[in-house]
């Protein structure tokens, strides 16, 4: 079971009280975007064994998304982050490339 901490108020709970998102960081295709941008947009995801970057709403707590990284072969919660972030905060970033999944 993976304990999460949703960022915005400060509750850590199991993963039931939240709602998964999907991969986070994705670039959405825009109206330009060609048939096979808009279906790598709609349909590819990475599925990593190691560490990822997800989206999880607080379903049953102040209801807002924010954004996890975490180990898929271990399930460790690398830490969360606010959703409107455009990148992970240093620490996460320093523990997803220092191998510490």
């Amino acid at each position: 079971m993976l304990l999460l901490t949703c960022p915005h108020c400060g509750v850590t709970a199991e993963e039931t009280e939240f709602a998964p998102g999907g991969q986070a960081h994705l670039r959405r295709a825009g109206p330009g975007a060609s048939d096979e941008e808009f279906e790598a947009y709609m349909f590819l995801r990475d599925n990593p064994a190691g560490p990822h970057l997800e989206r999880w709403r607080h379903a049953y707590g102040c209801g807002k998304w924010f954004l996890a990284a975490r180990c898929t072969v271990t399930l460790r919660v690398l830490g969360t982050y606010p959703a409107q972030t455009a990148a992970p905060p240093d620490d996460i970033r320093r523990a997803i490339a220092g191998g510490q999944a």
